[in-house]
C-alpha cells in the first residue's frame, strides 16, 4: 500500500479547505450563531490538524518535523489551539477561560500564511532582512529610550499623563515617532509655559519628530525593504554576469575568425 504523503499538493489543498472551513465556523460562532453542529465541526477540524501533524511526524520523524521551517509555525499553532477542545468537553463557567480558549483557537488562521504564492521565499527574505537590520532596530530603540528619559526630566511635572515615568515617556515618544497625531502631545505640554516656553517646547518636539519620525523610520524602512529584495537583486546580478560572459565569448570568437 502506497504511503500517504502529507506534503503533496493534494494534501495541501485539503488542509487549505479545512482551514477555510474552520475559519468560517469560528466567524459564525463569534458572531453569536451558536449551534451544536458548529461545535462538532470545530472539534473535527482540531482533530484533523492533530492527525495531519501526526502524519508529518511519521513521515519525517519528530526531530525532522520540527526542522522544517513551516512545520514550526504549523505545529506551534496546533499546540496553542489544543486547549480550545476543552471548551467543548469540560464545563468552564469562568468567562475569562472562555475568552482565552477562543483566542487560542483563532490562531489557526495564521496557518494559511504558507499557502500564499512565494511565501517560503518571502519568509527567508524576511528573516534575512530582520537579522541584517537588528543593529539598526537596536539603535532606534536606544534613541527612543534616551528621548524618553530626557522628556521625563523636562516635562514629567507639567505633563505627568505623558511623561510622568520613563515607561510612560517611552510610549509617548513612540507615539511621536509614529507621526500619527504627534501634535496632541506638544500642544498639551505647551499650555504650561509662557510664549517663549511654548516656542522652545514646540521646537524640541519638532526636532524629535524629524529625528525619529521622518529620518529614523524612513531609514529603517528603506534598509529593511532593500534587504528584503537583496536576493532578487543578487539573482539579477548573476544573470547579468552570465550574459556578459557569453557576450565576451562571442566577441572573442568573432575576432578569431
Amino acid at each position: 500500500m502506497k504511503a500517504i504523503n502529507p506534503y503533496s499538493s493534494r494534501a495541501d489543498r485539503l488542509v487549505m479547505a479545512v482551514i477555510l472551513l474552520n475559519s468560517l465556523v469560528i466567524l459564525l460562532d463569534c458572531s453569536g450563531y451558536h449551534r451544536p453542529w458548529l461545535m462538532a465541526v470545530d472539534v473535527a477540524c482540531s482533530l484533523f490538524f492533530i492527525v495531519e501533524m501526526g502524519l508529518k511526524m511519521c513521515h519525517d520523524g519528530v526531530l525532522g518535523y520540527w526542522r522544517r521551517g513551516w512545520n514550526i509555525l504549523d505545529g506551534t499553532l496546533v499546540l496553542l489551539s489544543l486547549p480550545s477542545i476543552l471548551f467543548f468537553i469540560l464545563p468552564l463557567p469562568d468567562l475569562s477561560y472562555l475568552l482565552i480558549l477562543r483566542l487560542l483557537r483563532s490562531f489557526r488562521f495564521f496557518r494559511v500564511i504558507h499557502f500564499f504564492p512565494g511565501a517560503e521565499q518571502l519568509g527567508r527574505n524576511f528573516c534575512k532582512a530582520l537579522s541584517e537590520c537588528m543593529s539598526l532596530f537596536a539603535g532606534y530603540v536606544l534613541i527612543i529610550i534616551i528621548s524618553a528619559i530626557l522628556s521625563t526630566s523636562l516635562f514629567g511635572e507639567v505633563a505627568p499623563q505623558y511623561f510622568g515615568t520613563p515607561w510612560e515617556s517611552v510610549y509617548s515618544v513612540f507615539r511621536l515617532f509614529s507621526i500619527e497625531g504627534w501634535y496632541d502631545i506638544p500642544d498639551a505640554v505647551a499650555t504650561a509655559y509662557g510664549p517663549w516656553g511654548v516656542l522652545g517646547v514646540r521646537l524640541y518636539f519638532v526636532l524629535l519628530l524629524i529625528l525619529g519620525g521622518v529620518i529614523g523610520l524612513s531609514l529603517i524602512n528603506s534598509v529593511f525593504v532593500d534587504a528584503m529584495l537583496s536576493d532578487n537583486n543578487d539573482e539579477m546580478l548573476e544573470h547579468i554576469k552570465e550574459l556578459e560572459a557569453k557576450i565576451d565569448k562571442l566577441l572573442e570568437e568573432k575576432e578569431t575568425k
